[in-house]
C-alpha cells in the first residue's frame, strides 16, 4: 500500500494552555436529546410522531449536535446557548438519514430496522418531511433576538437545500458512464459536507458574528464533511457501518468514490461494475462484490481514496478562515480524527496535526 495514502492524526497537547472545546464532552448534549424529543411528541400522538420518536430513539453519535455545541464554545460562547441550534442540525440530520435508507434500500441501521422497513415507504416519507419541519420550530427555543433567529433559518432552509440537492444529484450519478472526480466531490460536499457546516455557521451566528464571517469559518468543516464521506465509501467495504453484509453501496447501484476511482484506473472494467451497479439489490451476488472488495484493494482504488482523505484533512486544516481560529482549528483536527478512527485497520503511520494555531 502506498505510505503517502495512509494517514493517522495524532492531536498534539497545548502545553499550558487551558483545554479546547471537544466533541467528546456531552454536555448540554442531553438537553438537545430532550428537546428533539418534547419537538416530536409536541406533533402529538399521531403515527407520523411516533415514528420519529422511535427513529430517534436507535440513537447514534449525535455528531452534528455535539459539533453545533463545541463549536458555539470555541467561539466564547457557553454552550448553554448553542441547546436548541445542537438540536435544530440533529433533527435535519435524521431527516436526511430517513429518506436516504428508503431511496438507498437500506433495512438496517444502527443495528435496528430503518423506518421504511418497518412502517413502509409513504409512511417513511411522512417521518422524513415531519423531521424536516422540527428544525424551525427548534429555532422558537433559541436565547436569540429575532434578527439572528431569521438569519439562521436561512442558513437552515439553504444547508437543506443544498443537501437535497446532492442526494438528487448522487442519484443521477449512477445513470452515468463515467463520473470525474469533480463531479463527485460536489455531491458530497453537498450532501454530507452541508451538514457539517451548518453546525458551525449557526454556531458563528449565535456568537455574534457575521453571515460572511460565519460562512467562512464553516468552509473548513464542508470539506471535512467530504472526508467522512470519503470515509464511509471506505469502511462500507473494509469495515462495519451496522447496516449487515459489507458492500450495501454496490448492493444498492451507488456510485461510491472507490467506484470513480477504480473506472479511472481500469476503464476496462466498466462493463462488469455497470452490471454490478445496475443489478437488483436483492440479485446482487455476494461473490461479485467480494470481487469488487478485492479488485478495490489491489487495482489501486482503495490507496486513491485514502490518499483524497489524506488531501481533504490537509485541506480542511488550512482553511484560511480557521487561520485567527485556533479552539476552532482544533475543533476541526479533532473531527478529522474521528473521522479516521473507524477505519485505522486499512491505515497506519503517524502524521502530527498541531491542535491549536500549529504547524504540523
Amino acid at each position: 500500500m502506498n505510505p503517502s495514502s495512509r494517514l493517522t492524526v495524532e492531536i498534539l497537547p497545548r502545553r499550558g494552555r487551558a483545554p479546547v472545546p471537544s466533541l467528546r464532552s456531552t454536555r448540554c448534549l442531553a438537553e438537545a436529546e430532550a428537546l428533539m424529543d418534547r419537538l416530536a411528541a409536541e406533533a402529538g400522538g399521531d403515527p407520523a410522531g411516533f415514528m420519529v420518536r422511535e427513529h430517534l430513539s436507535t440513537g447514534g453519535k449525535r455528531l452534528r449536535a455535539r459539533l453545533a455545541l463545541a463549536a458555539l464554545e470555541a467561539l466564547g460562547e457557553p454552550r448553554e446557548r448553542g441547546v436548541a441550534w445542537a438540536a435544530a442540525c440533529e433533527l435535519l440530520h435524521n431527516a436526511t438519514l430517513v429518506h436516504d435508507d428508503l431511496q438507498d434500500g437500506d433495512a438496517v441501521r444502527r443495528g435496528r430496522p430503518t423506518v421504511w422497513a418497518l412502517h413502509g415507504a409513504a409512511q417513511a416519507v411522512n417521518a422524513g418531511d415531519l423531521l424536516l419541519m422540527l428544525p424551525c420550530l427548534a429555532l422558537d427555543h433559541l436565547p436569540a433576538t429575532d434578527a439572528t433567529r431569521w438569519a439562521l433559518a436561512r442558513a437552515l432552509a439553504g444547508h437543506a437545500c443544498d443537501v437535497v440537492r446532492g442526494q438528487a444529484a448522487e442519484l443521477e450519478l449512477g445513470a452515468a458512464e463515467r463520473v470525474e472526480w469533480s463531479a463527485w466531490r460536489a455531491v458530497a460536499e453537498g450532501k454530507t459536507g452541508a451538514l457539517f457546516a451548518l453546525a458551525v455557521r449557526g454556531a458563528a451566528l449565535l456568537a455574534g458574528r457575521t453571515d460572511a464571517e460565519a460562512r467562512s469559518l464553516s468552509d473548513a468543516f464542508r470539506t471535512l464533511g467530504l472526508l467522512f464521506q470519503l470515509q464511509d465509501d471506505v469502511l462500507d467495504l473494509y469495515g462495519e457501518k451496522g447496516r449487515g453484509a459489507p458492500g450495501s453501496d454496490l448492493r444498492e447501484g451507488k456510485t461510491s468514490a472507490l467506484v470513480v476511482e477504480h473506472l479511472e484506473l481500469h476503464p476496462e472494467d466498466a462493463a462488469w461494475l455497470g452490471l454490478l451497479l445496475r443489478a437488483p439489490r436483492a440479485e446482487t451476488p455476494d461473490e461479485e462484490v467480494e470481487r469488487a472488495i478485492l479488485r478495490f484493494r489491489t487495482g489501486g482504488a482503495l490507496d486513491r481514496v485514502l490518499g483524497r482523505i489524506n488531501a481533504a484533512a490537509g485541506e480542511a486544516l488550512r482553511a484560511p478562515g480557521l487561520a485567527g481560529e485556533p479552539a476552532l482549528r482544533a475543533l476541526a483536527a479533532e473531527l478529522v480524527e474521528v473521522a479516521l478512527s473507524p477505519i485505522e485497520p486499512v491505515r497506519r503511520p503517524v502524521v502530527a496535526i498541531f491542535d491549536g494555531e500549529g504547524r504540523g
